[in-house]
């Protein structure tokens, strides 16, 4: 007879993760709960409600009867994420906070610390994702250490998992997941992939989870909260006062406090101005945010917010390698999405 599957399972307070560790126990599995503080509420004057999410989540390890942790990755947080965070707005970017989390802190420091701390045979979160692997499946495998050094077999046969779209495409979470490593990967469980949100929250109803059931469901920046977020991120960057100008006859509409603020595509609000203005490009040197109004427009966009040329910094691939199509032809068709729950966009020709 086979031994009792040990998953560990990552508690926000909300209701998909506690569900999650539902589905495991019903499966038999032996289930600890585990929940992250990853932000630290006194810095920031009681407004992440990180202190009432742990509370929640400990009632639902009650509820379950399965053990509870609480671990702190303030300092990991901190240095991984928010610090990249701010480096990345510095330069006229708009970073995702989300997915680096993902990355460094919850398919990093809690996966290490769930198999090498309390000898977990696999984790579980409570994202709307799936894998290419069946839970069995994910209990065999093993660490693989990659091969060191550049000149690796690119061709070598490799059975890497598939990070794939969850049944509800409205609450699939893959595009948060697209930095997570193959190894991570291996050893996760998406209990919730095949579910959506309204069945979630029905075996919630059913299963005396209420206290999570009612919680608004967090949207957004979690250390930023519900306060403005212009005044949240000039704490920790200084202002560079500088200009919006028009595209179409270079007058200057009004001011701002700082160009990185702005990403392009977004609409900015400029005092004064009733029509809606949306920001077309940046300059860095003057410090201006470039901005074009889509009433100019026969309809209501207008081709400077379009463009047919993008390029990326160093490319995270899933399956730890390029797809041989590119390796071989430098070219390659694929789909893209630059946003949670944007539709995947047309084939996109790819070169390296």
């Amino acid at each position: 007879m086979l031994a009792t599957r040990h998953v560990v399972c990552a508690l926000s307070g909300g209701v998909d993760s506690a569900v999650a560790a539902l589905l495991l126990r019903r499966r038999g599995y032996q289930v600890t709960g585990i929940f992250m503080k990853n932000w630290d509420s006194l810095d920031e004057h009681g407004v992440c409600t990180a202190d009432k999410d742990c509370e929640d989540a400990y009632k639902v390890c009650q509820i379950l009867d399965i053990p509870f942790h609480q671990v702190s990755y303030v300092k990991e947080y901190w240095n991984d994420v928010f610090s990249d965070f701010l480096n990345e707005y510095e330069k006229g970017r708009t970073p995702n906070p989300d997915i680096v989390c993902n990355k460094h802190i919850k398919f990093s420091c809690f996966y290490r610390y769930a198999l090498n701390n309390l000898g977990a045979d696999a984790v579980a979160t409570g994202h709307y994702a799936r894998t290419s692997l069946e839970d069995e499946e994910v209990f065999h495998q093993k660490h693989v250490k990659r091969p060191e050094g550049l000149f690796r077999n690119r061709f070598e046969v490799r059975n890497s998992v598939k990070l794939l779209q969850a049944a509800d495409s409205f609450k699939d979470q893959t595009f948060f997941l697209s930095q997570v490593s193959q190894e991570a990967l291996r050893r996760t469980i998406f209990p919730l992939g095949g579910l959506t949100k309204d069945f979630v929250k029905k075996i919630a109803a059913e299963n005396r989870l209420h206290h999570v059931l009612q919680k608004k469901e967090s949207m957004g920046i979690c250390f930023v909260g519900k306060r403005n977020f212009e005044h949240f991120i000039l704490q920790y960057l200084q202002p560079r006062p500088g200009k919006f100008i028009s595209i179409e006859d270079s007058t200057v509409l009004g001011t701002h406090k700082g160009w990185f603020l702005y990403t392009l595509g977004q609409r900015a609000k400029i005092s004064g101005m009733r029509e809606p203005w949306y920001v077309v490009e940046k300059d860095g040197v003057k410090g201006d945010v470039l901005v074009v109004s889509t009433l100019q427009a026969p309809r209501t966009d207008h081709p400077a917010l379009y463009r047919d040329l993008l390029r990326t910094g160093r490319v995270h691939w899933i399956a730890e390698e390029p797809p041989a199509a590119l390796v071989r032809d430098k070219m390659m068709e694929c789909h893209f999405r630059f946003r949670h729950q944007m539709a995947l966009g047309p084939r996109l020709r790819a070169g390296q």
